[in-house]
C-alpha cells in the first residue's frame, strides 16, 4: 500500500508539470488555405478534422503534409475537398436541412469506401 502511495505521489508533479507545459502552448493559430471549410477554427476545426480521420481510420497525414497542414502538396487533401464537396451538395438537396450523408455513410473507417456489400455466407 505504500509503494503504491509513493508512486502516485511521485507521478502527481509529473503530471501536474505536462498540464502546465500544455497550458504554455497559447492559442492555435489560426488555420491557412482553408477552402471547403471556411469559417472553422479552433476546437471546432479540430473537431472536424478528427470526425474525418475516424470516418476513414487515418491518421492526419493521410490528407496532410506532416509538419505543414496548409500545404496541397498531398493529392489525397484535393480528393478529400471533392469529397467534402459531394457530401455537402447531396445534404443541400434534402428539405429539412438536416445532415444526411458523412464521410462514415461511405468509408465506415476504411480509407476506400466499400462499394458492394459483403459476400453472403
Amino acid at each position: 500500500m505504500r509503494s503504491i502511495l509513493a508512486v502516485v505521489l511521485l507521478l502527481v508533479p509529473v503530471c501536474i508539470s505536462a498540464q502546465e507545459k500544455e497550458g504554455k502552448k497559447g492559442p492555435m493559430p489560426p488555420p491557412k488555405n482553408l477552402q471547403i471549410l471556411k469559417g472553422e477554427s479552433g476546437p471546432e476545426l479540430i473537431n472536424t478534422m478528427r470526425a474525418f480521420r475516424t470516418a476513414l481510420g487515418v491518421q492526419c497525414t493521410f490528407c496532410h503534409v506532416q509538419g505543414d497542414f496548409a500545404s496541397d502538396d498531398n493529392p489525397m487533401k484535393g480528393t478529400a475537398r471533392m469529397m467534402l464537396t459531394m457530401a455537402r451538395e447531396i445534404n443541400m438537396k434534402f428539405p429539412d436541412g438536416k445532415r444526411h450523408v458523412s464521410c462514415y455513410t461511405c468509408h465506415r473507417g476504411a480509407e476506400i469506401p466499400a462499394t458492394e456489400p459483403p459476400a453472403a455466407q
